[in-house]
């Protein structure tokens, strides 16, 4: 018998995202924005979410916070395709909008329904689609910046990720209950398929962007997934936890994978787990439908994001205030820290005087840890349960037993006249087996007692 936790995600992490020259990196309600790459450029763009102005109704919503009691933590965020667009949501209900070109603005502040797990904007750069607690999809125009959302979907579950095909045709959806649904973007009613196989909540689902047909997702059972989510079939499993070394921890838990990234300059895929401190890089063989492990990474602390270049690089996000970012560069098919990228020293300067913003996210605990089914081994209880049931019927058939807890005196007998009654109604029948059972109470009271005397 298997039943749910029904306690939701327990909080935020940093983030981390590359689009082109730009990189963000949130931590708290701090929002940090560079070009990262252009020489002599220091500007930094700082946004504070706490000054946001759209504030929340001072009401308590169905996630059980109210205004007073929410942070202003950022909980999601994402790029458009071209990097024109970014988007965050935070803890106080508030789903804000930046442009970022030619320089960054803030165009919008709005409030949503609930408290929000990720989003994504459509490849039209038209909509914001964002999944929330409570299992709901809403959109918002991004051309409208001032309008109110649109519900799209729903489940009955809370929603862990959202996903989009290239060619916005599809809506993908994951939830902690295990399912991956595949619904038409134009009619989100419509459910073209369920992919199902994962044992446990489904963390992080994208489509392969240059192989749109492919959709790959990873989850609390430990295992990265292909499908053709199309039809939902699966086409390939991979069991994270064999590829551990031996220093790794046997807790299955720890490979639950908190953040995914894609480069499609070569199809890796980089996995950065919830409780592990290892980053695991893949390729994708599209021909054979597999994924093939290349190599681990290890880290000194707990990572809390990654990121792809175009090129293949791979910044990692870790809680350390002395090398919070790291990069890799692909060299001969393997990945090697370099220490002499242009961003980094930026990059990491920036972080570590804004450290402050980070520091309520360091030792915090993994945000999965309530999503787990929990199992319950009743059959052991019921078994002993059986077994003094059989122990006290064997009681009642032994004459010895029943003259020590005075069952065959006058009390017994005067019990039993005393049921004595009309045999042909049938209240009788029920008054005589309510006297019997009084019977075996006073009995199994009374052996009880000896057993107390016994011991004592």
């Amino acid at each position: 018998m298997e039943a749910a936790d029904p306690a939701g995600v327990a909080g935020s992490s940093p983030e981390l995202a590359v689009c082109g020259d730009l990189m963000v990196v949130t931590g708290g309600a701090k929002l940090l924005a560079a070009l990262y790459k252009e020489p002599g450029n220091e500007d930094i763009f700082i946004y504070d979410c706490s000054t946001a102005t759209e504030k929340l109704q001072q009401n308590q919503g169905d996630d059980g916070k109210s205004a007073g009691e929410a942070s202003n933590d950022i909980l999601a965020c994402t790029f458009s395709s071209s990097g024109t667009y970014f988007a965050l949501t935070d803890d106080n209900k508030r789903l804000i909008l930046f442009r970022t070109k030619p320089s960054w603005e803030c165009l919008s502040v709005r409030s949503v329904i609930r408290r929000c797990t990720s989003l994504i904007i459509t490849a039209a750069e038209d909509k914001i689609l964002v999944a929330d607690k409570s299992g709901d999809v809403y959109s918002y125009s991004t051309t409208e910046p001032e309008n109110a959302g649109t519900i799209e979907l729903g489940h009955l579950s809370l929603l862990l990720d959202v996903a989009l095909s290239p060619d916005d045709q599809y809506i993908l959806t994951a939830d902690r209950d295990e399912k991956i649904r595949v619904s038409l973007t134009r009619a989100p009613h419509n459910i073209v398929s369920f992919c199902l196989g994962h044992r446990e909540f489904v963390s992080k689902i994208f489509v392969i962007p240059n192989y749109p047909e492919l959709l790959l997702s990873a989850s609390g059972d430990c295992t990265l997934r292909l499908w053709e989510y199309k039809s939902g079939k699966e086409v390939h499993c991979c069991h994270l936890s064999s590829l551990s070394t031996s220093e790794a921890p046997p807790n299955e838990k720890k490979y639950a994978v908190s953040r995914t990234a894609y480069c499609c300059e070569g199809n890796y895929i980089a996995v950065l787990y919830d409780c592990l401190p290892t980053v695991s890089i893949f390729q994708l063989d599209p021909e054979a439908q597999k994924l093939i492990h290349k190599q681990n990474i290890p880290l000194i602390c707990k990572g809390w994001a990654i990121a792809f270049e175009k090129t293949g690089g791979l910044w990692i996000l870790q809680e350390d205030m002395q090398t919070p970012l790291l990069f890799y560069q692909p060299v001969n098919g393997q990945w090697q820290s370099s220490t002499e990228e242009r961003g980094l020293i930026k990059m990491s300067k920036c972080i570590r005087d804004n450290w402050t913003a980070f520091e309520g996210s360091i030792g915090k605990e993994s945000c999965y840890q309530n999503l787990y089914k929990a199992s319950f081994d009743n059959m052991a209880v019921y078994l002993q349960k059986k077994e003094e049931r059989l122990q006290q019927r064997k009681i009642l058939l032994c004459p010895e037993r029943r003259r020590r807890a005075g069952m065959d005196g006058g009390g017994f007998q005067t019990l039993h006249k005393s049921m004595v009654v009309a045999p042909c109604c049938p209240l009788s029948t029920a008054r005589r087996f309510s006297a019997f059972k009084l019977v075996e109470t006073q009995y199994l009271h009374s052996e009880g007692e000896d057993a107390e005397e016994d011991a004592f």
